[in-house]
């Protein structure tokens, strides 16, 4: 017996909004088409139960804001405009499901999408920084390492807006340093402050450095979180957005050796 799925659906349904599903005989629907339907508020019933039905409403294409017109072509006269547009199929919605969520606009995806999971990478990324600063604050640090990392937390919410908005990311600078610079900072550490480079934290560096390095490590968990999620084929989408994590790492680095540097003063 062939099964229709929830895909079969969305294309089927496309270009019409039927108020009932008549399931063709040898056939059956599978769970998540089901549901979709019921989504929908689409009546179900089965071919051989099937009532007498109204004759189809006449159709004319619709032009919806933000939406194909491929995607609303069919809709049937004086029917209620769809609100979203899934930005994988095109299939477009009455009301958002639980299982998606807001790209850009109108554009919905699954809460799954590695897009979806960068962004909530980079909320809990900020949540950290202001975390630890509040403790820092709390622990007696000098002003200038939360100013540091203020500045970063800056980057960060930034970062959030320009994706989500599809701007291109502009900051030139992190913990007022250029991108060269950071990287020179960070590759002679010994030049600049006279520390080795990329000392590895124990707790006899204490907490202050380890809470640093916890920030460090959770930069570059972002960044690669980011390259998976701007991955298409064999090049990256939002370069500016991957490099400006990859620059973030290296600030928390120079962060964590000018804190060694004052340890030894």
């Amino acid at each position: 017996m062939k099964v229709i799925t929830e895909a079969i659906l969305r294309d089927e349904l496309r270009a019409d909004r039927p108020e009932v599903y008549v399931i063709p005989e040898g056939k059956l629907l599978s769970p998540a088409a089901r549901e979709y339907l019921q989504q929908l508020k689409i009546k179900i019933v089965s071919e051989k139960d099937k009532p007498l039905l109204n004759k189809k409403p006449e159709v004319k294409a619709t032009k919806v804001p933000g939406i194909p017109e491929s995607a609303v072509e069919g809709l049937p006269a004086g029917e209620q405009k769809p609100r979203y547009i899934d930005d994988q199929t095109g299939a477009y919605f009455y009301e958002k499901p639980e299982h998606m969520t807001h790209l850009a606009g109108n554009r919905l995806v699954n809460k799954d999408d590695k897009r979806i999971l960068f962004r909530g990478k980079l909320d809990s990324l900020q949540a950290l920084f202001v975390l630890n600063q509040a403790l820092f604050a709390e622990m007696g640090e000098e002003k200038e390492l939360l100013e540091d990392l203020e500045d970063i937390l800056a980057s960060l919410r930034e970062m959030m807006r320009c994706d989500v908005l599809g701007e291109p990311f502009e900051r030139k600078t992190i913990i007022g340093l250029t991108h060269e610079e950071l990287r020179d900072h960070s590759h002679h550490p010994m030049k600049y402050y006279k520390v080795k480079q990329m000392v590895l934290p124990s707790y006899t560096l204490g907490k202050t450095y380890a809470m640093l390095n916890q920030m460090r490590t959770a930069v570059r968990e972002t960044e690669v979180t980011a390259a998976a999620a701007f991955h298409n084929g064999r090049s990256y989408e939002r370069k500016d957005i991957i490099e400006e994590l990859n620059r973030m790492s290296s600030a928390m680095h120079i962060i964590m050796c000018k804190y060694l540097a004052k340890l030894q003063n």
